[in-house]
C-alpha cells in the first residue's frame, strides 16, 4: 500500500507548526498564552467576531427579525381555545401558581418560563386547561400572553441563524437566507405559536450552537487567542445556554453529546501540538472545558429544580409518584414524631411500599361478587378507616381474676393496659379495623377483579364482638434488606421496618398492584392476597403508631428522613426517566423517526369551526435541508475512499474547511436525529423501576406492547426540529461554499456575487410562495377544499380537506360552533379495552329523494310532526374531523371510541335540497357543520407527552382483566390500557412526550 498523506487532517484544527516557539530569558519555552506564535492559526480560518460586523449586517439583522415577528405574532390570539399539548403545559401553569406539586417528564425551565409570562399577564391559575378546544375568552385567561413566549423565543431563531451562520465565515446573503429560511418554515411557526416546549427548547439549542461556533473561531486562531476574556465568554456562554437547553427537554443531552463531541477532537488537536501546548497548558484546556462545559451545566440544572421546588411546596396530583419521604416535604404533607416500635395492641396504618398507592383501607361497602365481604383496598389519603389494631394471636391472660393463668381479657382492646410487648420476626397477628369491627381476612376465592388462580380475595370480615376465625391470622415477615438499622431488622419498627404479611392459611402474601377498583370501589387501588406476587408489591411499612400503655413524652420516636433537595432532585430524575421510558402505547399521530426527513406525517393539533391546525413543515425547506444532509455524506464517503488512496484532497485549503464547518453542522443533525431510532422500542435493559413507579415490571411492558401490537415508543413530527435546525445550517453552508468558496476545474462563480444572491433570492421566494400554500394549517385561517387538495401531496398526510368550506364566501355566512370539539380528557393509550370499530356505512337512515354520498340506502324513516328524522353513525378524531372506513380500521385495538348522539336540525325544501347549508341548531357539545341526526363517535387521542401526563376521564376508569392468568405481569398486561388520574399513571405521560 502506498504510504499516507502527510497532509492536514480532516478536522480542520490546527497542525504543529515548524516554527520555533518563543524562549524566555532563561532559555525554555514560555508556555503564557499572549506569547505564542500568531502562525498557529488554522489555515483559512478568518476572525468572525461578531463585533466586528459591518452595519450593513446589522440593519439585515434587524429586518429580517422584523418579518420574524410579523409571522409569528400574526393573529397569535387564533384560535381562542385550548390547542394540543398545550393541555398539559397550560395546566402545569395553573399548577405553578397554585403550588401545587405535580410530575411531568420534561425538565422546568421552559414550564416556568410560560408560567411567569401567564402569571405577569395576571393569570390566577383557576383555569385548568382540562380539554382541547375548551374556551378561553369567557374565564379571562391570558394565553396571547403566554403565548407570546415561545414566539418570542420563535422570533430569536432567526437573528440567532444569522450571527451563527456569520460567526461560520458565511457571507450576509447566506446569512440572511438561513435567518429568512427559518422564519418561513411551517413547522416553526406552528410550534411557536402556542404554550408548547419546543419553541424554548429550538432557541436554547440555537444560542447553543452560536456560542459554540463562535467559540471555535476564536480557538483555532490560534493559541494566542485562548484564556482571553472572549474566549472564555463563549465557552462559558455555550455551558449556560446547555444548561438552558437540557432543562427545556432531556434533547438537550443530544446537543450536550454534539459539543462534547467536538471538545474531545479539540483537545486530541492541542495534544498534538507540542510546539505550542505544554502539557501545564493543554490542563489549563482541560480544566477550563470541564468547568465551563460540564460544571455550569449541571449547575443551572439543578438551580432551575430547586426552583421548581420553591414553587411546588403543596401537595397536589403529581405527589403519588414520590416517595413517601418526599412527599413529607410538603405543606400539610408532613407527620409529627410517632413512636418507634409496634406493639402488641398498637393502632397502626400500613402503607404500601412500592406503588406509593396508599393505605391499607377498608369502608363500610361490600364486594358486588365473590364473597361479597367488605372491601379491602389502598387509599391515597390520611383516614380513620386506615387504623388497624394489632392483635395477637392469642388473647393476654388476665392474672388479675386467674392466677393460674387460664382465663385471658377477651376483645380487641385487651392489650390496652398490659405492658408493650414488641412484634418480632415471626409473630403471628391479626388486623382489627376499629372503625368497621372487622378483622382482615382472606381465603381461597377469586377477587372479584383480579380474577387469577395465584390471586386470593382480601376483605374485612366480622362483627362486633366476633373473636375471628384461623383466616383472620397472617404472620409478619421482616425483609431484612429493605430494613433500616439493625432494631429494624429484628422487630418491627416504625417507617424503617418493610415487611410482609403472609396468610397463615394459604401462604400467600398481601399484595397491591396498580389496578384501580371500577366504581363501586371508588376507584381506589386493588388490595388482594397472592401466592407468587412479586417482592416490591407485597412489601408494607408501619407509619402511624399508638399505643394507649406508652407514654409518648419517653418512647422512643421516629419520622421520615429528610431527604434534602438533593435527595429530591435524584429521586425526581429516576421518576421522570421512568416515566419516560414507560411511554409505549399508542398514539394516533404518532410517526418514525425514518419518515422525518421527507416530511411523511404531520400532526393535527386543532379543528373548530371548518378550521384546522395541522403541525407540518415546509416542503421545499424540509427535502432541501435533508437533499444537503444527503450531499454532504456522498461527498464525505468519497473524501474518505480518496484519502484513502492517498489522492492528497485535504491539502486543498478550501477542501478541509468545508469538510469541517459543513461536518460539524451535519454531526449536530446526525445527534439530533439518529438517538431517536434507538428509542423506538421499548428497551427493557435500560429501564431500572423505582420504588414509587411499579407499575409493572419491564418485560410486563414489553410483552404488553407487544402483543397488542404497540411496539414502539412515541415518538412525534416535532421530535425532529432541533435536527431540522442544523440540516437548514447545513444547506446555507453548502451554498456559501458552492456561491463564494469553491472552484471546480476552473470553473466558479465565486467572483460573481450577483450569481449568488440570484439564487438565495429565488430559493427564498419559491420558500415563501410555499409558506403561503400551507398557512392556513399553521394559523388556522379560513381554507377552501379545492386549494387544500392541491397541495395536499402525500395520503399520509392526513388533514381532512372536507373540514374546509367550498369557497371563502361560506365563511361569511357561518355560524360559529358555540361549544368546541368534543373533550379529549382519555388519551389513545387510556380507558378501557378499545371496542371493535363499526362499519359507519351499514348504519344510515337517510330521507327518501336525498341521496347521501358514498352511503348505502336503508328502508327506515322517521317522521315526527312532518319531520324527517335522518339517522347516521359517523367516525370522528379528538378535533371532530371525519374519520373514513380505512382510518377506522387503522385505529382499532389502539384508541378508546366513545359514543356520542347528537341532533341536528336542517331546512329543506319538498324535493329535499338543503335550504341553507348551514347548522340551524345543534345539540350539546356538537362540533360545528357535523351532518344531521349524527351519532358520531370519536376517537380521543391528546398527545400524553409532555411532559408525562393521562388527563382523567370524565367516566369512572374500567378495568377488564382477561380472566385466568399465569403470572402477575398479565394481568398488569390486561390493565394498563385503563385510564387514570394524573397523578397516578406511570408508563404514560408531551409531553414528552417523551425526551
Amino acid at each position: 500500500m502506498a504510504p499516507k498523506s502527510a497532509s492536514r487532517p480532516a478536522n480542520g484544527l490546527a497542525s504543529p507548526q515548524k516554527t520555533q516557539a518563543q524562549l524566555n530569558k532563561n532559555g525554555t519555552p514560555n508556555d503564557t498564552p499572549d506569547t505564542l506564535q500568531s502562525d498557529s492559526t488554522a489555515a483559512g480560518v478568518t476572525d468572525n467576531n461578531l463585533l466586528n460586523l459591518q452595519s450593513s449586517d446589522w440593519e439585515m439583522l434587524g429586518a429580517l427579525t422584523i418579518v420574524a415577528l410579523f409571522v409569528r405574532l400574526f393573529r397569535i390570539y387564533q384560535p381562542s381555545s385550548v390547542v394540543f399539548d398545550e393541555v398539559h403545559f397550560g395546566g402545569f401553569a395553573s399548577k405553578y401558581i397554585k403550588g401545587k406539586f405535580f410530575m411531568d417528564v420534561h425538565p422546568p425551565l421552559a414550564k416556568m418560563l410560560i408560567t411567569l409570562a401567564g402569571w405577569l399577564a395576571g393569570f390566577d391559575g383557576e383555569f385548568d386547561f382540562k380539554d382541547i378546544g375548551k374556551d378561553y375568552l369567557e374565564p379571562g385567561v391570558p394565553y396571547v400572553a403566554m403565548r407570546l413566549l415561545p414566539a418570542i423565543c420563535g422570533v430569536l431563531t432567526v437573528p440567532t441563524m444569522f450571527l451563527s451562520l456569520k460567526a461560520a465565515g458565511c457571507k450576509t446573503v447566506t446569512a440572511a437566507l438561513g435567518a429568512g429560511l427559518v422564519v418561513f418554515e411551517n413547522g416553526l411557526v406552528t410550534q411557536s405559536r402556542l404554550i408548547l416546549l419546543d419553541s424554548p427548547l429550538i432557541i436554547f439549542t440555537a444560542l447553543t450552537a452560536l456560542s459554540w461556533i463562535c467559540f471555535t473561531n476564536q480557538h483555532e486562531l490560534g493559541p494566542a487567542t485562548a484564556f482571553q476574556p472572549s474566549w472564555w465568554f463563549w465557552l462559558a456562554a455555550t455551558g449556560v445556554t446547555l444548561g438552558a437547553t437540557v432543562s427545556v427537554k432531556w434533547v438537550g443531552l443530544f446537543t450536550i453529546a454534539w459539543v462534547g463531541s467536538l471538545t474531545a477532537l479539540q483537545l486530541w488537536g492541542l495534544l498534538a501540538d507540542t510546539k505550542h501546548v505544554t502539557i501545564r497548558i493543554w490542563f489549563k484546556h482541560l480544566f477550563a472545558r470541564i468547568f465551563c462545559l460540564i460544571v455550569i451545566p449541571i449547575t443551572f440544572y439543578m438551580a432551575m429544580f430547586a426552583i421548581h421546588f420553591v414553587c411546588l411546596v403543596n401537595p397536589g396530583d403529581g405527589d403519588g409518584f414520590m416517595s413517601s419521604e418526599f412527599q413529607s416535604t410538603l405543606n400539610s404533607k408532613g407527620m409529627a414524631d410517632v413512636p418507634a416500635d409496634v406493639a402488641f395492641g398498637s393502632r397502626v396504618s400500613l402503607r404500601h411500599h412500592n406503588t406509593q398507592g396508599g393505605y391499607l383501607h377498608s369502608h363500610t361497602h361490600m364486594y358486588p361478587t365473590g364473597s361479597k365481604q367488605q372491601q379491602i383496598t389502598l387509599y391515597p389519603h390520611k383516614d380513620e378507616n386506615n387504623v388497624f389494631l394489632l392483635e395477637n394471636q392469642t388473647q393476654p391472660v388476665n392474672w388479675a381474676v386467674d392466677e393460674s393463668g387460664n382465663t385471658s381479657i377477651p376483645g380487641p382492646f385487651a392489650w390496652d393496659t398490659q405492658l408493650p410487648e414488641h412484634i418480632v420476626d415471626g409473630s403471628v397477628l391479626r388486623l382489627y379495623h376499629i372503625v368497621t369491627d372487622r378483622r382482615l381476612h382472606s381465603h381461597d376465592v377469586r377477587p372479584p377483579l383480579t380474577e387469577a388462580d395465584w390471586q386470593n380475595e382480601v376483605s374485612a370480615y366480622g362483627y362486633e364482638g366476633f373473636e375471628g376465625d384461623a383466616n383472620d391470622l397472617f404472620r409478619v415477615e421482616i425483609v431484612k434488606a429493605m430494613s433500616d438499622g439493625a432494631a429494624a431488622k429484628a422487630r418491627l419498627r416504625t417507617i424503617q421496618t418493610k415487611f410482609k404479611l403472609v396468610h397463615l392459611m394459604t401462604g400467600c402474601a398481601l399484595f397491591s398492584h396498580k389496578v384501580k377498583l371500577p366504581d363501586w370501589g371508588f376507584e381506589q387501588q386493588e388490595v388482594t392476597c397472592a401466592k407468587q406476587g412479586t417482592l416490591p408489591n407485597s412489601v408494607w411499612y408501619v407509619e402511624d403508631n399508638q399505643h394507649p400503655a406508652m407514654n409518648p413524652d419517653e418512647v422512643e420516636k421516629v419520622n421520615y428522613r429528610n431527604p434534602g433537595f438533593f435527595g429530591k432532585f435524584w429521586e425526581l430524575q429516576r421518576v421522570m426517566w421512568t416515566t419516560n421510558a414507560g411511554l409505549v402505547e399508542s398514539h394516533a399521530w404518532d410517526s418514525r423517526p425514518p419518515s422525518w426527513p421527507m416530511l411523511r406525517r404531520g400532526i393535527n393539533f386543532w379543528g373548530k369551526d371548518h378550521r384546522q391546525i395541522y403541525l407540518i413543515g415546509n416542503p421545499l425547506i424540509w427535502w432541501s435541508s435533508t437533499a444537503a444532509i444527503a450531499l454532504y455524506l456522498a461527498f464525505k464517503a468519497l473524501a474518505v475512499l480518496r484519502w484513502q488512496r492517498s489522492c492528497g484532497d485535504y491539502r486543498d485549503v478550501t477542501f478541509r474547511r468545508f469538510d469541517y464547518e459543513v461536518g460539524m453542522s451535519v454531526l449536530g443533525w446526525a445527534f439530533h436525529y439518529f438517538p431517536f431510532f434507538l428509542m423506538q422500542r421499548y428497551v427493557s435493559s435500560l429501564i431500572s423501576l423505582t420504588p414509587a413507579l411499579d407499575m409493572l415490571s419491564s418485560s410486563s411492558k414489553k410483552a404488553y406492547a407487544d402483543t397488542a401490537g404497540i411496539p414502539h415508543r412515541q415518538l412525534f413530527l416535532h421530535h425532529y426540529f432541533p435536527a431540522l435546525y442544523f440540516a437548514i445550517m447545513a444547506v446555507c453552508q453548502i451554498f456559501d461554499y458552492a456561491a463564494h468558496r469553491v472552484s471546480i476545474a476552473g470553473f466558479t462563480v465565486k467572483h460573481r456575487p450577483a450569481v449568488g444572491r440570484v439564487v438565495a433570492v429565488v430559493f427564498l421566494a419559491l420558500s415563501i410562495v410555499v409558506f403561503g400554500l400551507y398557512a392556513p394549517l399553521s394559523y388556522g385561517n379560513t381554507w377552501t377544499k379545492g386549494e387544500c387538495s392541491k397541495v395536499k401531496l402525500f395520503e399520509t398526510w392526513d388533514w381532512d380537506c372536507n373540514t374546509f368550506f367550498d369557497t371563502y364566501a361560506d365563511y361569511s355566512l357561518a355560524v360559529p360552533s358555540a361549544v368546541g370539539p368534543a373533550p379529549t380528557g382519555q388519551a389513545a393509550h387510556a380507558g378501557p379495552a378499545a371496542p371493535k370499530a363499526e362499519d359507519p356505512k351499514m348504519d344510515v337512515v337517510h330521507t327518501p329523494g336525498q341521496a347521501l354520498p358514498n352511503q348505502p340506502q336503508q328502508q327506515q324513516q322517521q317522521v315526527v310532526d312532518g319531520a324527517v328524522t335522518e339517522e347516521k353513525i359517523e367516525y370522528r378524531d379528538e378535533n371532530g374531523l371525519l374519520l373514513d372506513e380505512e382510518q377506522v380500521k387503522a385505529l382499532e385495538g389502539k384508541v378508546s371510541f366513545s359514543t356520542r348522539y347528537e341532533t341536528r336540525t336542517r331546512l329543506v325544501d319538498e324535493a329535499g335540497n338543503e335550504v341553507y347549508n348551514e347548522v340551524v341548531g345543534g345539540g350539546e357539545g356538537g362540533a360545528a357543520a357535523e351532518p344531521a341526526g349524527a351519532a358520531g363517535t370519536i376517537a380521543y387521542a391528546p398527545e400524553p407527552e409532555t411532559e408525562g401526563q393521562v388527563e382523567a376521564s370524565g367516566a369512572p376508569p374500567v378495568v377488564e382483566v382477561e380472566g385466568d392468568v399465569a403470572k402477575e405481569k398479565s394481568v398488569e398486561e390486561s390493565v394498563v390500557g385503563r385510564a387514570e388520574p394524573e397523578s397516578e399513571v406511570v408508563a404514560a405521560t408531551a409531553g414528552s412526550d417523551e425526551l
